[in-house]
């Protein structure tokens, strides 16, 4: 089974155990709510905002998700996406931190060259991802998604 396959299946039984915790919450907020003191229906309407919340969060990641998947496979048709096989490694596998940062620089560049490529600002995400700053790998595959979805629209 390839790593692919496996990562949507975890996510998949992930998403469906959040389905049934979102579930049993709404109950106990819908019970509350119905007991009828001012205390049950205040802590039910709370509760319940709980599960609401929730789902909004989980559909946001899922797209995200999606959408960064959509990018990758349109990278690979142009036999672009980034490769760090040639990046040093700990024993741990991560890409030793001067080798990352080294990378880092180069991928900078090439966004600053042109900075509304949404391919660079892919590298750019996976870059600062191969030096473990999450915020900032997130933040860059959005701006590479909503540059993709400008270019689509054009």
């Amino acid at each position: 089974m390839n790593k692919g396959v496996r990562i949507r299946i975890v996510v998949a039984v992930l998403v469906a155990v959040l389905v049934v915790y979102f579930w049993l919450l709404a109950d106990r907020a819908v019970a509350l709510i119905g007991s009828g003191s001012a205390a049950g229906i205040a802590l039910g309407i709370g509760v319940l905002l709980l599960p609401i919340i929730g789902v909004v969060l989980v559909v946001w990641e899922l797209r995200f998700g999606w959408q960064t998947q959509v990018l990758a496979r349109r990278l690979a048709d142009e036999n672009r996406l980034p490769d760090d096989s040639e990046l040093p490694r700990r024993a741990s596998g991560r890409v030793e931190r001067d080798a990352a940062d080294a990378h880092f620089e180069i991928i900078r560049a090439e966004v600053e060259a042109a900075p509304e490529d949404w391919r660079s600002w892919y590298r750019l995400a996976h870059a600062y991802d191969l030096s473990g700053d999450r915020k900032r790998a997130r933040s860059s595959m959005r701006h590479a998604i909503e540059l993709a979805n400008a270019a689509g629209k054009a």
